[in-house]
C-alpha cells in the first residue's frame, strides 16, 4: 500500500500526520466484521480501514498476503491499518502475529494497533520500518505499558463502545491519560458528526468508529445485524461475560436472554487462580471466535451482536463512503489535511 504524500506539520491532527490520512477517522478493528470490502472503502473514501487479521483469514477465508493485497487494489492504495493482538496466550499464536506483522510491513502497512499485552517488540519492529504504532487502552495502567513500550498514540476505548468496553466516560479517560504527552483517539459512543466533532473538542486526535461501520452496504454480515443496529436504543445494549469472560458489550437479543449475561462460580474461579487464568481465556476466547463467526452468518440461532451505545445515533444503513464524508464535512478547516 502506498502512503499518500506527507502532511504539512500544521495540517490535520496527530492522527492524520501519524497515518497519512484526510480525515480523523479510523473504521476500528472488527471481529468478524471486518472485511475487505468494509476496510477499502473507509481508506478510499479518506479515514483508515484497519485489518483484523483473524477476520480476514478465518471469517473471510483469505491468505494473509493476498487478503491485503485485495484491500489494497479495492482501496486504491490508500493507506490501512493492522491490527496486532499481542496478548502472549501461546508461542503459535505469538509466532503467527510476528509473521503477520512481517508481511503487513512488506505489503506497505505503516499504521500498527496493537491491543493487550506489551507493545514492545512490536514498536520495535515497526518503528524500524518507518512506521507508527497506536496503543488500545482501558485505563491508565495499560496507556503507561503502551508509553513505556513506545507506542506513538492511544486509543481510549470508553464505556459506550462495543465489543470489550471500558469502564470511564470519554471525558475521564482523556483527563486521565492526557498527561502522558501522547495523541489520544477516542473510541466509543460516535454514531454521528455532532458526537465526532464534541470529540475533537474535547481534545482527542481522532476518533475509531464500530458499530456505525457495520450498519453500511459494504459491510457483509448477516443484514438481520445491520437491522438491529438501526432498530436498536442504548437501552437494548447490555455487557456480557458470557462470550470471553470479560465484559462485552452486545445487543440484548432473545438468545443472550435466555443464556443470561454472568459466567457460573465455577468459571469466576477460574479467572482468578493464577495457574489456571490463561486456561480459562484460551478456552473462552477459541469459543467466542466460532460463537461470533456464527452469529454473522444468515440464518444462525446464536445472535451474539455486538454493538455500542452509539445505536441511538444510527438510523439506517449507507455506504461506508458516505459516512466518511459526512463527518469530513464536520471539520475545521485547520484539520482538514
Amino acid at each position: 500500500m502506498t502512503l499518500s504524500s506527507a502532511l504539512a506539520p500544521d495540517t490535520g491532527t496527530a492522527l492524520t500526520r501519524h497515518a497519512h490520512i484526510r480525515v480523523p477517522l479510523i473504521c476500528g478493528p472488527m471481529y468478524p466484521c471486518s472485511n475487505p470490502e468494509l476496510v477499502a472503502s473507509v481508506s478510499k473514501a479518506g479515514g483508515l480501514g484497519i485489518v483484523q487479521p483473524i477476520s480476514l483469514t478465518y471469517v473471510h477465508g483469505y491468505d494473509f498476503r493476498e487478503g491485503l493485497r485485495r484491500i489494497n487494489t479495492l482501496s486504491g492504495g490508500a493507506p490501512i491499518g493492522f491490527n496486532a493482538l499481542i496478548e502472549a496466550s501461546s508461542k503459535t499464536y505469538h509466532n503467527r502475529m510476528v509473521r503477520w506483522v512481517e508481511t503487513a510491513l512488506e505489503e506497505g502497512v505503516r499504521f500498527f494497533l496493537t491491543s493487550l499485552g506489551n507493545p514492545r517488540w512490536v514498536c520495535d519492529r515497526v518503528h524500524a520500518a518507518g512506521g507508527v504504532v497506536y496503543h488500545d487502552i482501558t485505563e491508565m495502567k495499560w496507556a503507561l505499558k503502551g508509553r513505556d513500550g513506545g507506542v506513538d498514540g492511544l486509543v481510549a476505548v470508553n464505556r459506550e463502545a462495543g465489543g470489550h468496553t471500558g469502564s470511564r466516560d470519554a471525558r475521564a479517560l482523556l483527563n486521565e491519560v492526557s498527561g502522558l504527552g501522547l495523541p489520544v483517539v477516542a473510541a466509543g459512543g460516535v454514531g454521528s458528526p455532532a458526537q465526532f466533532r464534541a470529540l475533537l473538542d474535547m481534545g482527542y486526535a481522532g476518533v475509531q468508529l464500530g458499530t456505525r461501520f457495520i450498519a453500511t452496504t459494504e459491510c457483509n454480515s448477516d443484514q438481520r445485524y445491520k437491522q438491529a443496529i438501526v432498530d436498536a436504543t442504548s437501552n437494548d445494549v447490555v455487557l456480557t461475560e458470557r462470550l470471553t469472560g470479560v465484559p462485552v458489550s452486545v445487543i440484548k437479543t432473545p438468545y443472550v436472554q435466555r443464556l443470561g449475561t454472568t459466567v457460573g462460580p465455577f468459571a469466576k474461579m477460574l479467572f482468578r487462580g493464577r495457574k489456571t487464568k490463561h486456561w480459562i481465556r484460551t478456552f473462552y476466547a477459541l469459543r467466542s471466535l466460532r460463537q461470533l463467526k456464527q452469529s454473522s452468518v444468515e440464518g444462525a440461532n446464536s445472535d451474539y451482536w455486538q454493538a455500542g451505545r452509539s445505536v441511538d445515533a444510527i438510523h439506517d444503513i449507507r455506504p461506508a463512503s458516505e459516512i466518511v464524508a459526512e463527518f469530513a464535512a464536520a471539520l475545521t478547516p485547520a484539520e482538514r489535511a
